[in-house]
């Protein structure tokens, strides 16, 4: 099972450059466009700013950690990168190709756009970064468990179903409302297999005193559906059940469920 972090209050990744055997994923975040520049946050991906946090991804990558970037999120990205893909694709491109350990890139679609235009970015990354480049998106929890419109405007089972859906290596979900075994239950039924699927919290979601029963609702999911894709937290740097003293703990702690498999 795959334990990952969304990383954008960059504090600092030492405490899982320890323990980086688990931890699976780490998604930089979050990139935008405005004004004919893409930016990470508040400032441009090359700003000596982010030096330091380059360093230590690229030390994450060394050690086994897979590293992706997010496009979009509450910020928004993707009105602004359609109306203008010509300008701003190229630059994203041109980032990823820059940092050969970015291994994938997660689609975080919180405004809403043409699915058309989501089905031809989906075709330029696969064409432009490779077979090998991955691609997730990050619906909230209700997107997959119907199959009404998500907060894209559009229908991630309609996705699935297209020439791109294939092309879609995971759903890290987000789970905000409700972090159980009947949510994933709920988006299994409805056809979303288990494999593709990353349940997410927010570190706001539980404190050190709740959070066993996180463990206990993903130990029920991963018994149910042994292969279950994994967990995530929004974000690294309060991570529970350490928080922001050691946000590694979430990584340790998930890392050593397994499924209980009868003989």
């Amino acid at each position: 099972m795959k334990v990952c972090y969304y990383y954008q209050t960059f504090v600092g990744l030492h405490q899982i450059l320890k323990q980086a055997q688990e931890v699976s994923l780490v998604i930089v975040s979050s990139l935008h466009f405005d004004e004919g520049h893409i930016y990470l946050n508040d400032n441009e991906p090359t700003d000596p700013l982010f030096d330091p946090m380059w360093t230590e991804i690229q030390e994450a990558h060394y050690e086994g950690t897979e590293i992706h970037l997010m496009l979009g999120g509450a910020g928004g990205a993707y009105q602004e990168l359609f109306a203008h893909f010509d300008l701003y694709y190229p630059l994203l491109v041109q980032m990823i190709r820059d940092r050969p350990y970015v291994q994938g890139i997660n689609l975080d679609i919180e405004e809403e756009v043409r699915l058309a235009d989501v089905k031809h970015l989906i075709r330029r990354i696969k064409t432009d970064c490779g077979s090998d480049f991955k691609i997730t998106m990050a619906p909230v929890q209700e997107s997959l468990m119907t199959d009404g419109p998500g907060m894209g405007g559009f229908s991630y089972k309609e996705l699935v179903k297209s020439a791109e859906g294939p092309w879609i290596d995971a759903f890290n979900v987000q789970c905000y409302g409700s972090f159980s075994y009947d949510t994933i239950q709920t988006i299994v039924q409805n056809g979303y297999p288990p494999e593709t699927l990353v349940m997410g919290m927010m570190s706001g979601q539980f404190t050190k005193e709740t959070f066993p029963q996180a463990l206990h609702e993903v130990q029920k999911i991963v018994d149910a559906y042994p292969s279950f894709r994994g967990v995530y937290d929004w974000e690294y740097y309060d991570a529970p059940p350490g928080g922001a003293a050691d946000p590694s703990v979430f990584a340790r702690e998930f890392a050593k469920i397994q499924p209980k498999l009868e003989i």
